[in-house]
């Protein structure tokens, strides 16, 4: 069966960042590039019309920033990934996109094989942080969070989900690497989200991370 090939928007002020993205991306078998913004006002127009699976933004857009157009773009297109491709590391602005819902995080100082990386987990559906982005993340979750149910809440086979959910892993593969039905996957993370007062698989990586389920 063919790989799906997603639609990429990318939104950078800088052209030679966009051009920089756009020539790295040209031969990514996971996506295509369907438009280019130069701030965030011209971003959330093109996604209305070209309405893209995958967005790349940086945190720092002019008139829309980052953070307020991933809100929009996950208000108007609930479906798609958003990668926030930013200098800043700060913890709070980290926590504050999740919040707004995206799903992958890559700093411009990372090599680009966690960008490629990013864009192909994206275009899995799966949720994608580079390992400095990962670090920032636990300490920000550890000194901040609030406290959750006891990790011994859940059975041996809920903690083994949880950790393979945490990893990237989607039920499809889960069911095959625990040797259960999909259905039963879902049984036991909707148990798992359940015990640990859970809501989203962002909240459920940073649990995993927070107690060593898997590692930064």
């Amino acid at each position: 069966m063919s790989r799906v090939l997603r639609k990429i928007l990318i939104a950078d002020d800088h052209g030679a960042m966009r051009r920089g993205l756009r020539d790295l991306l040209a031969e990514n078998p996971h996506g295509r590039i369907v438009a280019e913004a130069a701030d965030g006002h011209q971003a959330l127009e093109m996604a209305r019309e070209a309405r893209p699976d995958i967005a790349i933004i940086d945190y720092s857009l002019p008139s829309l920033n980052g953070l307020d157009l991933t809100r929009a773009l996950k208000r108007e297109l609930p479906d798609i990934e958003v990668l926030i491709y930013t200098m800043h590391d700060r913890e709070e602005v980290l926590a504050d996109v999740l919040r707004a819902g995206a799903r992958g995080y890559v700093l411009k100082s990372d090599s680009e094989l966690h960008l490629q990386a990013a864009v192909e987990a994206m275009a899995e559906r799966r949720p994608y942080f580079s390992g400095m982005v990962s670090e920032a993340l636990l300490k920000h979750f550890l000194d901040n969070s609030l406290p959750h149910a006891d990790l011994n809440a859940l059975t041996t086979r809920e903690r083994e989900v949880v950790q393979l959910i945490a990893e990237g892993q989607i039920n499809k593969r889960i069911a095959h690497i625990l040797d259960i039905s999909v259905k039963t996957v879902e049984t036991h993370r909707a148990a798992a989200m359940h015990k640990l007062r859970l809501k989203t698989t962002a909240e459920l990586v940073r649990y995993a991370l927070r107690n060593n389920i898997i590692e930064a």
